[in-house]
């Protein structure tokens, strides 16, 4: 068995499916608080699996994850739970800082005293795998390389000052006490199953609705942009391959200014579900005041992953984004279960 934490969100709900679209793959025990943007609809599919042992709790509960490492004696530990979106860090922070950093910290200490109880040959096969952020590293300029593995800590928000005192947690737990940890970067992630606060699949529901497409300032804020299930391919590589104590930046390869990847969702629906009116969806997009603090730019060099693991991307962005509004498109049912009224309200009161 392997133990993932966060397993109902965006990237752990699609590492959970993509895990176990393998016959032959090991069971999941799939922990998960069930947030906002928790969805257990993401995981339907798997309601008659007996691979898959949803647990609804939080990883902050000490006696609960214990009890789930004793009884289930998993031989890893994926932490994809975590609060991860800026705008809700700006409005409340305190919740990320419960979740981020003192979650992570019992996460770590639950596994860490479950590790040192098990036989010679389980603790060497042990792995606590690490899921962060290229968000830790701060912002780029226009000329600034890319992010590396090396780069210094310079969080921004709320939400990457969590997750980078989170990534300092694993890492001195595996400098310390020689836990056996392994932990990746990824940048921006998009794809299906994606709650819809973030810009992508804001942008396909928002032009569908007919209601503006919100912009940030000036839209030049640029980001790499890497399809969910390359991610989930990367951990899968890193998981076998990766070495103890060592981080990986995972990335897409794809820069892009949010102006032009909101440009580019309007091109392919004016393809695939055209206005009644004809007219371009992108009439709809609309600049507001850009958000507190809004880092410039994001790039990830993913070349160490690459030359260590072999690992690279698959999708293109054009390949990726063509699939993920289609899959909008053709999910209208659960689109409708995440879209709630208190959704809607924070929308209002995020970009009024």
């Amino acid at each position: 068995m392997i133990l993932v934490t966060g397993g109902a969100g965006f990237i752990g709900g699609n590492f959970v499916l993509d895990w176990l679209a393998n016959p032959r793959a090991e069971g999941i025990i799939n922990l998960d608080k069930l947030t906002y943007a928790g969805n257990l609809a993401t995981l339907d599919s798997l309601k008659e699996d007996s691979s898959h042992i949803f647990v609804h709790g939080d990883i902050g509960d000490k006696e609960l994850v214990s009890k789930l490492l004793n009884e289930y004696q998993p031989r890893a530990i994926i932490n994809f739970a975590a609060e991860s979106h800026v705008d809700r860090s700006i409005h409340g922070p305190a919740e990320f800082i419960q979740t981020n950093i003192l979650g992570t910290f019992n996460l770590l200490e639950c596994a860490r005293e479950y590790w040192s109880k098990l036989e010679k040959q389980a603790q060497e096969q042990f792995r606590f795998h690490h899921v962060s952020t290229d968000e830790v590293y701060g912002s780029l300029s226009l000329t600034d390389p890319a992010f590396t593995e090396t780069n210094p800590y310079e969080p921004n928000s709320p939400y990457s000052a969590s997750k980078a005192a989170s990534d300092h947690l694993v890492r001195a737990w595996f400098h310390t006490y020689g836990f056996p940890v392994v932990t990746t970067n990824c940048s921006n992630n998009y794809g299906p199953y994606h709650f819809p606060e973030k810009l992508i699949p804001l942008v396909i529901l928002n032009a569908l609705a007919g209601k503006p497409l919100p912009i940030y300032g000036d839209g030049q804020q640029i980001r790499d942009w890497l399809y969910v299930g390359d991610h989930c391919s990367a951990i899968r590589e890193v998981l076998v391959k990766g070495k103890l104590g060592e981080t990986y930046n995972i990335g897409g390869c794809n820069e892009k200014p949010n102006i032009e990847v909101v440009k580019t969702i309007c091109h392919i629906l004016d393809e695939l579900k055209p206005r009644l009116d004809a007219k371009s969806y992108a009439e709809q997009i609309t600049f507001v005041k850009d958000r507190p603090g809004h880092d410039r730019r994001y790039a990830i060099d993913a070349s160490k992953i690459e030359r260590e693991l072999g690992w690279r991307p698959a999708e293109t962005f054009d390949s990726g984004i063509r699939k993920t509004v289609q899959w909008y498109l053709d999910n209208p049912v659960w689109v409708e279960g995440v879209v709630s009224g208190s959704y809607r309200d924070w929308l209002q009161k995020q970009y009024q």
